[in-house]
C-alpha cells in the first residue's frame, strides 16, 4: 500500500503539475495553456477523423469505378 501511495505522491508532485510549469516559463496563465491542450486535441481528434472519412470515401469511390468481371461475356 505504501508503494501505491508513493508513486501517487510522485506522479502528484512531477506529473500533474506540466501547464504550470509551462505558464511559468513562458509567462502565460496556467488556464490558457490547459485550454490550448482541450483545444489541441479536439482538433487532433477532428482531423484524424475527417482523414479516415476521407479515405473510407476513396475507397468506395474506387470500387464503384473498378468492378472485377467474372467472365468475358459480362461485358
Amino acid at each position: 500500500m505504501k508503494i501505491i501511495h508513493n508513486l501517487r505522491h510522485y506522479f502528484e508532485r512531477h506529473g500533474f503539475n506540466v501547464s504550470a510549469r509551462f505558464s511559468d516559463r513562458l509567462g502565460v496563465g496556467a488556464k490558457n495553456i490547459r485550454l490550448f491542450f482541450i483545444y489541441l486535441s479536439f482538433v487532433t481528434l477532428g482531423v484524424s477523423f475527417g482523414v479516415y472519412l476521407t479515405l473510407a470515401f476513396l475507397l468506395k469511390l474506387k470500387d464503384m469505378v473498378y468492378t472485377k468481371r467474372t467472365s468475358v461475356f459480362d461485358l
